[in-house]
């Protein structure tokens, strides 16, 4: 049956639960690499990317490819029951990708939140212990769980208490934000300090299972920390044990220049998280990390009916494959440099573009009441992305205070599409001048 864009519309507002969110009420009926097509016939630039999970492009010849060859033999048999090799093979690769020269296992479920869920019952099992530490503004998912680690309140947690127990929050240090008076490395001396007084009035270091740290903050606002930062929080979990996983859900598989972004500090963690990009919009996400601690449950332990999907895995054996031939770490970093450009070519025009940041072609964009301030500007950075949304440009926002806008569009974006949503972004910007 075919219904009108207008009669779907009704549909949703009948039949969809009210708590799902949608940045766009129009209906895709196409997409290829970052050009998304209506039902009506009308072209959307890609600049979400579907929040990160679509770094190899939409419908990617080889992804597509990929799938329906294992469409052909079976769906899905479930590991649990009977093994199946592209399982095997992606967490072998997994483990090859993945920095360190140690022994790596590597286990696959169905999303983000489930991996950090996941990497969490690892730590614990291994270390005996059952503290868990995240840090402020982080995400990490929409679990009981991974929301107790969630920084967020309003939308991710308000009314849904109670939540799971000995979760803490860390400092995390948001050099736009430090005081006037300080310079930036006395700001990271100060956060330093108060990251290690929290483990003296918050938690205690030898009961903590892991630290769970976004190199780059999400949802957080595209915070990216400083590298004697991470460096001082990795060395503390090596001096008290403590498992320090990295999760890399939205900002690895090339999306910063390196396949994963942790690489830029030079860390190599003990067990991290991953999704979105992993399959190119299947479901799917794994923890990889140290064999030693990967194997402390017991079989059994861990898992789920549909983890580790034959679809999913035969589209992330893909991604990792279209990453390496086509240089994604390297266009990554030509995008956001390109990206960075436009933003301080149109900061000298705007004054409400407050801070600009990226890491690879992670990049955001700070909305601001004033640039002497930095007050965030919540409802000016909603028009921005409102009139994006309603003229061609699929464009989202970020941040505890929901004024910053941030790119993730397919790393394979051509200059075609890129010109052209870029000039659908200088009327959403003059818009609200």
């Amino acid at each position: 049956m075919s219904y009108s864009t207008e009669q779907l519309q009704e549909i949703r507002q009948k039949y969809v639960a009210r708590g799902v969110s949608n940045g766009n009420l129009n209906i895709a009926t196409k997409a290829v690499n970052a050009t998304i097509t209506t039902e009506k016939g009308e072209e959307f630039i890609d600049f979400a990317g579907a929040i990160g999970v679509m770094n190899v492009g939409h419908s990617h010849p080889k992804v597509v490819a990929a799938i329906k060859a294992q469409v052909e033999n079976f769906t899905h048999p479930g590991f649990n029951v009977m093994m199946y090799e592209s399982y095997l093979e992606l967490c072998k690769r997994l483990c090859e990708i993945t920095a360190g020269d140690h022994d790596k296992k590597a286990i696959l479920f169905n999303t983000g939140a489930e991996a950090v869920e996941n990497a969490v019952k690892i730590a614990r099992k291994y270390t005996g212990r059952s503290g868990v530490v995240s840090f402020y503004r982080a995400f990490h998912g929409r679990t009981n769980l991974t929301m107790s680690m969630t920084s967020k309140v309003n939308p991710y947690k308000v009314n849904f208490g109670p939540f799971a127990s000995d979760i803490y929050q860390a400092p995390y240090p948001y050099m736009y934000q430090r005081p006037a008076q300080m310079t930036e490395e006395q700001y990271i001396d100060e956060t330093i300090a108060r990251f290690d007084e929290f483990f003296k009035a918050t938690a205690s270091p030898e009961n903590t299972a892991c630290i769970v740290m976004e190199p780059i903050q999400g949802e957080g606002g595209f915070v990216v920390p400083p590298k004697r930062f991470v460096e001082h929080v990795y060395n503390f979990c090596q001096k008290y044990g403590i498992i320090f996983v990295a999760d890399e859900i939205q900002a690895g598989f090339a999306r910063t220049g390196k396949f994963f972004s942790m690489e830029h500090f030079g860390i190599v963690p003990d067990l991290m998280t991953t999704s979105k990009s992993l399959a190119a919009g299947v479901p799917l996400s794994a923890v990889v990390g140290r064999a030693e601690i990967v194997n402390a449950p017991n079989p059994g332990e861990l898992g789920g009916t549909f983890s580790g999907s034959p679809l999913a895995c035969a589209a992330a054996l893909a991604v990792i494959d279209i990453i390496e031939e086509e240089n994604l770490n390297e266009k990554a970093e030509i995008l956001g440099a390109k990206l960075q450009a436009y933003l301080e070519d149109k900061q000298k025009t705007y004054s409400f573009i407050g801070d600009i940041r990226r890491l690879g072609a992670m990049v955001a964009a700070e909305i601001v009441k004033d640039p002497a301030t930095r007050e965030p500007d919540a409802a000016k950075t909603s028009a921005i992305t409102k009139f994006a949304n309603e003229n061609g440009l699929l464009l989202i926002s970020a941040g505890i205070n929901s004024n910053v806008v941030r790119f993730l569009s397919p790393l394979t974006i051509t200059d075609a599409e890129l010109a052209k949503g870029l000039a659908i972004l200088d009327n959403a910007l003059a818009s609200v001048k």
